[in-house]
């Protein structure tokens, strides 16, 4: 027995060493910075709504409920987030689809058909997504865009 396993240690020790991937992560600092760029627009607009930042695994990084935001929209916005993360697009994809006829929407586990949830790209991938809700599902996507639009001003300046 421990002949083969010292067999199977050499042999592993001969093999090319092995690249691990590494990958740009949504950080709790950056979430902020695009939760407050969002929260902007909408106090700009005078909407008060709930703001998720999700990281590339849909988990929730961070959440702002503006005051006077219903509280069934907390989680709302963390479900939006998490279909943007899962399925890599808005969330507004799926409620055009549902609009235009594609009842088979409403079958896909984890897709939101409401507009409101955007991806956070950087360099061509996920690295999180913004859910928004409290407001019209347009709205709530614009409000989402705005906070993902602020990435490249949040990471360019450092």
């Amino acid at each position: 027995m421990t002949k083969r396993i010292l067999s199977l240690f050499l042999f592993a020790a001969c093999l090319p060493a092995a690249d691990l991937a590494t990958r740009k992560a949504l950080t709790l600092d950056i979430a902020k910075q695009i939760a407050a760029a969002a929260e902007a627009e909408a106090v700009k607009n005078k909407w008060n709504v709930v703001i998720a930042i999700l990281d590339d695994g849909g988990h929730l990084v961070y959440l702002q409920r503006m005051d006077d935001t219903q509280i069934g929209s907390v989680e709302v916005a963390i479900a939006k987030g998490s279909s943007a993360v899962k399925f890599k697009r808005p969330t507004k994809v799926f409620e055009d689809a549902l609009v235009g006829g594609r009842q088979a929407i409403l079958k896909l586990p984890g897709a939101i058909p409401v507009e409101g949830g955007v991806p956070i790209l950087h360099e061509g991938r996920v690295i999180g997504a913004v859910g928004v809700s409290g407001v019209t599902s347009a709205q709530d996507g614009q409000i989402a865009a705005a906070g993902v639009g602020a990435l490249a001003r949040i990471v360019g300046g450092r």
